[in-house]
């Protein structure tokens, strides 16, 4: 049987968010038990490309595969090539533009799923691009959200995307005109955005909020402030491997002396519960994500199986 090509507009067609959070848990459930292993991202520049390539195992599913995708001034392009692990053959290669940003919406929802508050119901999300738009459909599908104040910088766009948000997660969705309304008197915080510097001062945050900082997977770019790290009562990062490569929003509190890596711990732990997302209810929790190849592979083998389920996919000379 040969490798089948599947476009963005089949990943649209096959994969949905409750899905995606589905095999993102057990991707991480599985990692913790030793049944599935991820590298951290690793670069390569030429001239004006980057190549990005984001490597993954897993036992469990019976598959391995990578992501990679080329960025330039004029965008991105994203592909996964999933492999057979006990043939080592190719059985699919994917466009992943969507299928990352599903994954990245979907790890956050696992971790608001073990950190957020069970009454959480009201979201502050800066950002109001794809990412963006991905990590409040997966905070809806976790906890019953009743209202998102959304800030951005452009107001013509933080409106819009306000307006797609309401119908997209059937949640009342306001655009609000500073970073402090975003950030304050909310159960849950987003970050999803491109900054490089600090979204919010910390000292605004009330006691039980929930962050998703998602933005940076860069050392040069921070979403959330020292006030912020030192606020939490709990750190949780999707990898400390990953993270101490590509978590920009750790490196000025590491370097004065308020965050030290014993003090964060991985999804994969939370989820088996061998450590504690939330202890209190007026702990502030943070999920710092730079993004994982493991959580590409899962959701791309589910995508690969329903494909073949329903004869989906164009075939391809290998």
């Amino acid at each position: 049987m040969s490798a089948i090509y599947l476009s963005e507009d089949d990943v649209a067609w096959l994969l949905d968010m409750d899905t995606a959070i589905e095999c993102v848990e057990e991707s991480f459930r599985q990692w913790a038990h030793g049944k599935a292993e991820n590298q951290p991202r690793r670069r390569s520049t030429a001239g004006g490309a980057t190549l990005h390539v984001l490597v993954a195992g897993a036992e469990y599913l019976g598959y391995v595969g990578h992501k990679s995708y080329v960025t330039t001034r004029s965008g991105a392009r994203f592909l996964f090539l999933l492999c057979d692990a006990e043939k080592g053959q190719p059985v699919a290669l994917i466009e992943a533009n969507l299928l990352g940003q599903m994954r990245t919406g979907a790890t956050s929802g696992v971790a608001t799923k073990y950190m957020a508050r069970p009454d959480a119901t009201v979201v502050g999300c800066f950002g109001t691009g794809f990412q963006a738009r991905t990590q409040l459909k997966a905070v809806c599908c976790v906890r019953r959200i009743e209202r998102v104040d959304v800030y951005g910088r452009n107001d013509e766009r933080r409106r819009k995307f306000a307006d797609e948000m309401a119908e997209y997660c059937s949640v009342p969705t306001i655009a609000v005109h500073s970073p402090e309304q975003a950030a304050a008197e909310k159960d849950i915080v987003i970050c999803a955005t491109t900054s490089k510097a600090p979204l919010f001062d910390g000292h605004v945050l009330s006691e039980g909020t929930h962050l998703n900082a998602i933005g940076s997977n860069y050392l040069t770019r921070a979403e959330i402030d020292v006030t912020t790290i030192r606020r939490a009562d709990h750190i949780v990062c999707d990898s400390l491997d990953a993270c101490r490569l590509e978590a920009g929003d750790f490196v000025p509190a590491l370097e004065d002396g308020s965050l030290d890596w014993s003090r964060a711990h991985e999804l994969s732990d939370v989820v088996v519960g061998r450590e504690t997302g939330r202890a209190h209810a007026e702990d502030i929790t943070l999920f710092k994500s730079v993004g994982l190849g493991l959580e590409d592979l899962a959701v791309a083998v589910r995508i690969f199986e329903r494909a073949r389920d329903e004869g989906l996919g164009r075939p391809l000379p290998f």
